[in-house]
């Protein structure tokens, strides 16, 4: 009986949700709707009744309120991609947009994105000109290449250079380099887009020189070394350097492709750091192409670079696909005023240099005044000591010593979800039961407002 009275309440709260036009009339929002434009007046109220409908089929019977047009309306003014606050100790978290700019590139994307540019447009000789010009000269100072180009991911740099370089033709490659690179994609669904034949050569913990020697044939393209820079092979483990892979290729006249992955421009050192091989390392060791991520260690906008010999760039930037990849003018911007940072000697500028390089005891300083900023709103937090990452397949075995505030909360996943409701997200963690908040990527006006969000969320969790 309860059953049926229950369903009979539902079918009558929905088939009394109001139209568009009665809600338009309705006097209690009228005031409220007659300063928007009518059109964003409209999709609200289609909002709010699709969420009550929504509500109701899922068995809460609360019926059609202004207040539903309310939290509708906020829906629509608030932008879908929007700044947070990164708490989770991650350096390059992926979900959360990898590296952040450095103030140099955010202003050099504002002032190109304002208005027109010279993206193809050679000032000094008044006609077309390339828009990978401003990189270009800065790539080769930076890494000792021939020749440049740049386009939207490193995905699509390895696909390009595969297709440009190797379409049918063999590339031979490590078994213990088929990578996963996130997403579900994996180095040999590329390969075979990109029409060149996958030769798999060694054992997964195990390749050496020689199996790359026995497998070269006159159809080899390409000899292809991928960087593990998202997982690590340890124990009974070996492998061939780049400099045998580049002496081998020589002696058979076959280019070497290094597909570096994490793209680290400089040596990095501080604390959990664990090292990585830069790009002008590979080409010093004799890399003929290598293709690596703008917003991983560079610490620049999203974006794939390819560097090498200037004869086999020339085919790469001949090639069909590299149009369809290419990047837009604020990538260009971005990436020009990073690469200019790193010119400049200025390399501690580019935040994620700088996140990843902290000491500890400065971020121990910082959790402490969180925790104080947190007890002065009435909450305690613990300052802990606890591992970050650097995150965005890089450096998989660092584990970087951070501090955060560890909050012991009633129901964990529910407080985090409160976080995310703050005007500005805040986006945490939780080990061991508790909700944990990770220093490393806050600012010092990050702090306020993390706790301001904590505050707010304990309140709501109170009956």
């Amino acid at each position: 009986m309860d059953v049926r009275i229950s369903l009979d309440a539902k079918n009558a709260l929905l088939r009394g949700l109001p139209s568009i036009e009665q809600l338009l009339r309705r006097p209690s929002l009228e005031f409220r709707l007659a300063n928007l434009p009518h059109a964003r007046a409209v999709a609200a109220l289609r909002l709010a009744v699709e969420r009550v409908r929504a509500r109701l089929l899922a068995g809460d019977l609360r019926p059609f309120e202004d207040a539903d047009v309310e939290a509708a309306l906020a829906s629509l003014s608030t932008p879908n991609l929007r700044r947070v606050i990164n708490a989770t100790g991650v350096v390059l978290h992926t979900n959360l947009g990898r590296a952040p700019l450095a103030p140099e590139a955010v202003e050099r994307v504002v002032a190109v994105a304002r208005g027109y540019s010279n993206l193809e447009y050679d000032l000094d000789e008044g006609e077309r000109g390339s828009r990978y010009a401003p990189l270009i000269g800065h790539l080769r100072t930076l890494t000792g290449a021939e020749d440049a180009i740049v386009v939207n991911n490193c995905a699509g740099a390895v696909l390009l250079v595969l297709a440009a370089l190797a379409s049918g033709r063999e590339c031979i490659v490590s078994r213990g380099e088929l990578v996963e690179i996130g997403g579900g994609f994996r180095i040999p669904d590329v390969m075979r887009q990109s029409g060149a034949k996958l030769v798999e050569v060694g054992t997964t913990n195990r390749t050496r020189r020689a199996d790359y020697a026995n497998a070269l044939s006159p159809d080899t393209g390409l000899i292809v070394k991928v960087h593990r820079s998202n997982f690590a092979l340890v124990g009974f483990t070996e492998e061939a350097s780049l400099a045998e892979l580049t002496e081998l290729g020589r002696s058979r006249d076959v280019p070497v492709f290094q597909d570096l992955g994490s793209g680290a421009l400089i040596p990095l050192s501080g604390p959990g750091l664990t090292p990585e091989p830069t790009v002008g390392q590979a080409i010093r060791d004799g890399a003929d192409v290598v293709a690596f991520s703008g917003d991983k260690l560079l610490g620049g906008p999203q974006a794939g670079v390819i560097v090498g010999r200037a004869d086999l760039l020339q085919r790469i930037k001949s090639h069909p696909l590299t149009r369809a990849l290419r990047v837009d003018k604020m990538t260009v911007a971005a990436l020009e005023a990073t690469l200019e940072l790193y010119r400049d000697g200025r390399a501690d500028a580019v935040p994620t240099q700088s996140l990843l390089t902290q000491q500890p005891a400065l971020l121990q300083s910082r959790a402490e005044r969180l925790a104080a900023l947190l007890a002065a709103l009435g909450v305690e937090g613990r300052v802990v000591s606890v591992d970050g990452q650097v995150g965005g397949g890089a450096m998989p075995l660092s584990r970087l010593p951070s501090y955060a505030c560890s909050l012991t909360v009633e129901a964990p996943k529910v407080f985090l979800e409160r976080l995310r409701e703050a005007e500005v997200p805040v986006i945490g963690r939780i080990a061991d039961d508790e909700v944990v908040l990770d220093v490393r990527c806050l600012s010092e006006e990050d702090l306020g407002q993390v706790a301001q969000a904590v505050a707010a969320a304990r309140s709501g969790s109170q009956p």
